[in-house]
């Protein structure tokens, strides 16, 4: 019997994804929930929209549902989270 080992590892192709700037500040921003459609998901965007809101005084809030956890996002809600200085894309179980 012969065994045989797979490779699972991708070698790169093109540019390395550069990660967005950090915002300067909380204060004042604009702050995007997507949530997952996820069971914790919700509970745990709860939490932390009370915190920016509370402790952080962002600006608004925007947060959205995907239809579920298996499909990418709709166009239509990332024109609507487009608006926000930064998004917080989770996942909860």
């Amino acid at each position: 019997m012969t065994l045989r080992v797979l490779d699972p590892r991708q070698f790169a192709e093109g540019e390395a994804v550069q990660p967005a700037p950090p915002l300067p500040a909380f204060d004042g921003a604009v702050i995007g929930l997507l949530d997952n459609a996820k069971i914790g998901t919700a509970r745990l965007y709860d939490h932390l929209e009370e915190i920016l809101r509370t402790r952080l005084r962002v600006r608004e809030v925007i947060r959205r549902r995907k239809p579920d956890s298996s499909r990418p996002v709709p166009a239509s809600i990332l024109g609507e989270l487009s608006s926000a200085d930064a998004i917080v894309s989770g996942i909860g179980d």
